[in-house]
């Protein structure tokens, strides 16, 4: 519902660094910024309004609104950490497949066009059922802070 109604959602310009909240969750603890890792140049966080349990984003530090902003080692480091990603829901959630990408741009559905951001989405088999098909409702079985801590810890594991 936070979602639908628009609670905390930037507002005006989307290029505008001023109240992103993608640079602004950098500057808090992970706990309460609900990273799981932080890289050299990107940091990976769960989403505040997931499409699935599990559902984390790669972003990076800098406000860059394109994928063609990123220099080599950026893109190098969002691969890694994807992969990463990928490798713990799978160990850690039971994952059995993906939806991974980005959307560049207001018009490709971008919430937050100003600062880049790749999706990673873990699925299973029968995760659409009834409920977000007919009820247009998506349950989650954890909170986002419980399965922030449990990523966060088996991070460094995997």
């Amino acid at each position: 519902m936070a979602y639908i109604k628009g609670e905390g959602k930037p507002t005006g310009d989307d290029a505008d660094i001023e109240g992103c909240p993608f640079c602004e969750i950098p500057k808090l603890d992970d706990a309460d910024g609900l990273i799981v890792a932080r890289g050299q140049a990107l940091f990976v966080v769960m989403n505040k309004y997931p499409y699935n349990a599990g559902h984390l984003m790669v972003v990076p530090y800098r406000h860059v609104p394109d994928y063609t902003d990123l220099d080599a080692d950026e893109v190098a480091e969002m691969g890694s950490l994807t992969q990463h990603a990928i490798r713990l829901l799978r160990a850690n959630m039971g994952a059995h497949g993906f939806n991974i990408g980005m959307n560049l741009g207001q018009v490709a559905g971008a919430g937050i066009a100003g600062h880049l951001h790749q999706h990673i989405v873990p699925r299973w088999g029968g995760d659409a059922n009834f409920m977000p098909i007919i009820g247009r409702t998506k349950t989650l079985p954890q909170l986002l802070a419980d399965t922030r801590t449990e990523l966060a810890a088996a991070w460094g594991e995997s």
